[in-house]
């Protein structure tokens, strides 16, 4: 996740003088030759655009996903629902559940007929700008303020808003049960998880430490989460930090992976490498965790997937693209895994998403 990270991501890669180099890719399998074990019978399930954040539904049949897709009339990113078992989105665009209206993020099943997502419709109907480059060469992103988190029926009706507090409401992400959601907050003056049931109410602040933290995921058994956190740490660091967030930006050059109980103890953290570790979600086993990184990087790509084990911190690589691979997501069963990745984009801009056979 999220906040408009791909389209931030698009810039990184397109300005970027030299391109990683990566294994021999094989069309046909849609892997990098003899470097992704993990995988197989891997399926590309969007052609153009930038599709991202894709997730399960509890139910295991269907994703929502966030889209900019220019065929589908998207101005920004919006909301969809596709059922992958017995859909192709090469016939035609799945469906929509947003308004359309805005920027929206964040899209997460609750249950098997209800969607998160956070959206900034009511705050102004167009899409927010994004960020221009900065004089000053710093890679950013936007905290939207806008942005509150809504539920829709599969109609893309909504039925709820759970968040209205002033600034950035996001990231939201539901509980194996379905009873509690967490979900990145500036109500505090800084960006901090909190917990809340299905209904928004037993808001909990999580984390308090000065620096951002996004993109939770609660464990199998629903006792902890894995996030994605910068932690500022010189004065300078400091200084820098809160002078963006005055802006609504936030610099995600360098963030690393903790772990904690659902009310924020036992807090750990479980990476210790250079340049981003974000996109976290836990293995099947809960006893390590999936995520995307350009720590081998020296100017910033390749972002691969790579897996953690959270007691021992022993690392394995995942995929080996010369490009970009991020936002994994296990099926409730654990015996799949959706990514979004750059390969098979035929020298174009496009970022898809694909889903594949997960071998242990």
């Amino acid at each position: 996740m999220r906040i408009g990270i791909l389209l931030s991501i698009k810039v990184l890669l397109f300005n970027t003088l030299i391109l990683a180099q990566s294994a021999p890719f094989d069309s046909l399998t849609l892997l990098y030759a003899g470097e992704e074990r993990h995988l197989s019978n891997l399926r590309q399930l969007t052609f153009g655009g930038d599709n991202a954040e894709a997730y399960f539904s509890p139910d295991g049949k269907s994703i929502t996903f966030q889209a900019t897709n220019k065929q589908w009339g998207d101005s920004c990113d919006q909301i969809y629902m596709f059922q992958f078992a017995d859909g192709d989105m090469r016939k035609g665009p799945p469906t929509r559940i947003s308004t359309g209206l805005g920027r929206t993020t964040c899209s997460y099943f609750l249950g098997n007929e209800e969607i998160l997502y956070a959206s900034t419709h009511e705050g102004n109907p167009v899409c927010p700008p994004v960020p221009p480059r900065r004089s000053d060469g710093k890679y950013v992103w936007a905290i939207y303020p806008d942005f509150d988190i809504y539920i829709a029926g599969l109609d893309g009706a909504i039925r709820k808003k759970l968040t209205d507090s002033p600034g950035y409401d996001a990231e939201a992400t539901v509980s194996p049960d379905g009873k509690n959601i967490v979900f990145t907050s500036m109500r505090s003056g800084d960006l901090e998880l909190y917990t809340m049931d299905r209904e928004g109410n037993d808001v909990r602040q999580i984390t308090s430490g000065l620096g951002y933290d996004g993109g939770a995921f609660f464990s199998p058994d629903g006792k902890k989460l894995i996030f994605r956190a910068s932690r500022p740490q010189s004065d300078v660091e400091i200084q820098e930090y809160k002078e963006l967030l005055t802006e609504n930006l936030v610099q995600p050059t360098h963030m690393e992976l903790y772990v904690c109980n659902v009310d924020g103890s036992d807090l750990k953290k479980v990476t210790d490498l250079p340049n981003a570790c974000w996109a976290p979600f836990f293995h099947p086993s809960g006893k390590k965790v999936i995520f995307s990184s350009n720590h081998t990087s020296t100017r910033g790509l390749p972002f691969n997937l790579w897996m953690v084990d959270i007691e021992s911190g022993k690392l394995e690589q995942i995929t080996k693209d010369g490009m970009f691979d991020a936002f994994p997501m296990f099926s409730p069963d654990g015996r799949k895994l959706i990514f979004s990745s750059n390969r098979n984009n035929k020298g174009t801009r496009d970022t898809n998403l694909f889903i594949a056979d997960w071998k242990d």
